[in-house]
């Protein structure tokens, strides 16, 4: 299988520790992204390590609105990288997974860290696909935006 994905870096100007820390703090995610989109922690404890499900209320208009995203981690290694897979909850509270991951990997540099965020949907099964008006869901643009809104976070 291919993989299809966006990857986009840039270098911010904190160390790999604080912008870890702002990562795995679900109360600050609303901070990683330039629109409103990402809302509140549903519950604001941190992330501490790979399988744990952290949710968060998200807000977007071609979605229908309001509406609440269970992230289960896939890989915590402080200070050099987390992701998570984005899914919801099925009637028996299940977590059911999209097939897509975020994932962040911080490379320290100096008194800076080379943030690289990928968006991959390579798992993403051909019917969730479908389910959306466009696939993939988000351009490499958005990637961008959050990048530069953990920019304006991590360095405040």
């Amino acid at each position: 299988m291919s993989t299809e994905q966006h990857q986009r870096s840039r270098t911010i100007h904190a160390t790999a520790s604080e912008i870890f820390a702002l990562l795995a703090d679900p109360a600050r995610h609303h901070e990683t992204e330039a629109g409103d989109w990402v809302r509140d922690a549903i519950d604001p404890e941190p992330i501490t390590g790979v399988g744990q499900v952290f949710a968060v209320n998200m807000f977007l208009e071609r979605l229908g609105g309001a509406y609440v995203m269970h992230n289960k981690v896939t890989a915590f290694e402080p200070d050099r990288a987390i992701a998570w897979e984005p899914g919801q909850l099925n009637r028996r509270g299940e977590l059911k997974a999209g097939g897509w991951v975020w994932r962040y990997d911080l490379a320290p540099s100096g008194d800076a860290t080379e943030v690289t965020l990928t968006y991959d949907w390579t798992d993403t099964p051909q019917k969730t696909r479908e389910g959306f008006a466009r696939w993939p869901a988000f351009g490499p643009e958005l990637l961008e935006e959050s990048l530069e809104a953990l920019d304006r976070a991590g360095t405040s």
